[in-house]
């Protein structure tokens, strides 16, 4: 089998750290793995495949020879390098927010819309979607295909390994405190977020949704390749450590039971359906840690509409949301493309 030479940007990251743990775990057919951060992670070593490999620091030298860039070290540094490992001929794959949108910049999600990577020879560049996203479309592609989705209501819980590493750390830190009657420190977030839920991810714009909001409505439409659906979503940061789970309302244009809906998202690729409320069996994001597949469950007719569904839709938006998806991205190129 034919290896690659692999560069991780952001490899100190919650994100990078992941990729990294993936292209091991899945034995990704690698023939030297870069690793690449800012000059703060100077000294530091990762390990891979039993060996500990050092951090460089980023430069716009270092895409020279390499084949696949798994870029997630924040907007700014993609929308500069990206660019330039493009035209050092790397292919990129950008989990980012910088190239989403882009027209001429294909948004993947491997189980929804593979044959989109096909465009990645405009720009160089495959955006990965943003977490919240990513679960919601692999849940709604099958449904889709089979009914068509007219409109998409979600609201997201998601959890602040979503923010990174410091949000992580301000959560355990916030509980700890309040547990030993102290007063918390507040810096990540605008307010506390233990014990507490924050509506508000990403900046608030003018129309009075958040960034994230948009993201999700503007990205659906993209991956789904259907700008004709309806999608509106509420955000919302939640005191959990891992995985982001959503209440999802769809509206189709043909009748779908749950029974179907539940014998479709079974067969589907990257699901798994935990649906026995009798069991008290359905999505927990404590369960999502740490797993591929995305959860579904809570799966029922909407009665107050003729043609609508009700989900619960949990997953792990460390792997599944952002560096899993990327790693799938990159198997498909190699396997059908470079």
């Amino acid at each position: 089998m034919k290896s690659y030479a692999v560069a991780v940007v952001g490899a100190t990251g919650a994100v990078g750290n992941e990729m990294i743990k993936i292209l091991e775990e899945r034995q990704f057919p690698i023939m030297k793995l870069t690793l690449l951060a800012s000059e703060r992670s100077i000294g530091k070593e990762i390990a891979f495949c039993g060996k500990n490999l050092p951090v460089e620091i980023l430069t716009e030298n270092s895409f020279n020879g390499i084949d696949i860039g798994l870029f997630s070290a924040g907007g700014s540094i993609s929308e500069k390098y990206a660019p330039i490992a493009a035209a050092a001929g790397c292919v990129v794959v950008d989990n980012t927010s910088a190239f989403r949108m882009d027209p001429e910049v294909p948004l993947v999600v491997p189980e929804v819309n593979p044959e989109a990577i096909a465009l990645y020879k405009k720009r160089g560049i495959i955006a990965n979607p943003n977490c919240s996203t990513i679960q919601m479309v692999v849940a709604l592609k099958p449904i889709h295909d089979a009914v068509r989705i007219k409109r998409v209501v979600v609201s997201t819980y998601q959890a602040v390994s979503g923010t990174g590493k410091k949000a992580i750390e301000e959560l355990s830190l916030q509980t700890k405190a309040l547990m030993n009657c102290r007063e918390p420190e507040v810096k990540v977030y605008p307010h506390r977020i233990a014990f507490n839920c924050l509506p508000h991810i990403d900046v608030f714009l003018e129309n009075g949704y958040t960034k994230e909001e948009m993201k999700m409505i503007n990205e659906t439409k993209k991956i789904m390749n259907d700008p004709s659906i309806a999608v509106t979503a509420t955000t919302v940061r939640v005191p959990v450590f891992y995985a982001h789970s959503e209440s999802i309302n769809i509206e189709t244009e043909k009748k779908i039971t749950a029974d179907e809906v539940r014998k479709l998202l079974s067969m589907a690729p990257g699901i798994r359906v935990v649906d026995n409320p009798r069991e008290k069996q359905y999505p927990l994001a404590i369960d999502a840690a740490g797993r591929d597949e995305t959860l579904v469950g809570r799966i029922r007719e909407d009665e107050s509409i003729p043609n609508g569904i009700n989900m619960w839709v949990v997953s792990d938006n460390i792997r599944k949301g952002a560096a899993l998806n990327a790693v799938q991205i990159a198997e498909i190129l190699i396997r059908k493309y470079l």
